[in-house]
């Protein structure tokens, strides 16, 4: 467990829990090519106007694991980075500069597998319009 962390249990989790959401933003072009940085992806799409706009784009649009990455973080601040087991993600709208987004999730469901105890919970990135660019679900073992 992090230091200052302390451990969330078991028994502190209810099916229906919602911490509450983590809001990012607005995001600017600096946050994408900061991120860009850190994991080497430097795809002028990213970053580069004239580039986003030849590939059919409105404008450079967001690294899609810097929001992916983000949610990840609210739910591993929450219940601890060590005890993540699964992570799936669905990207399903684009993050242009100026969105602000809000990072939620809540438990769906405390289950045994083999002898372990899970959490599992659904994750959403949400725009200031209301629409869902990431999707997510991850367990932990508690």
């Amino acid at each position: 467990m992090s230091a200052g962390r302390r451990a969330v249990t078991w028994e502190e989790v209810e099916a229906g829990a919602e911490p509450a959401p983590m809001v990012i933003g607005p995001v600017t072009r600096t946050d994408f090519v900061r991120y860009q940085g850190a994991s080497g992806d430097m795809n002028p799409v990213h970053h580069d106007e004239l580039f986003a706009r030849g590939a059919g784009f409105e404008a450079p649009l967001g690294v899609g694991m810097f929001h992916a990455g983000a949610m990840a973080t609210w739910a591993t601040a929450w219940l601890g980075p060590e005890r993540v087991r699964r992570t799936r993600i669905r990207w399903k709208a684009p993050v242009w500069p100026g969105d602000t987004l809000t990072i939620s999730g809540k438990v769906i469901d405390k289950v045994e597998v083999d002898g372990e105890r899970r959490v599992e919970l659904e994750l959403s990135c949400v725009k200031q319009s209301g629409e869902i660019v990431v999707q997510g679900w991850m367990s932990f073992s508690l």
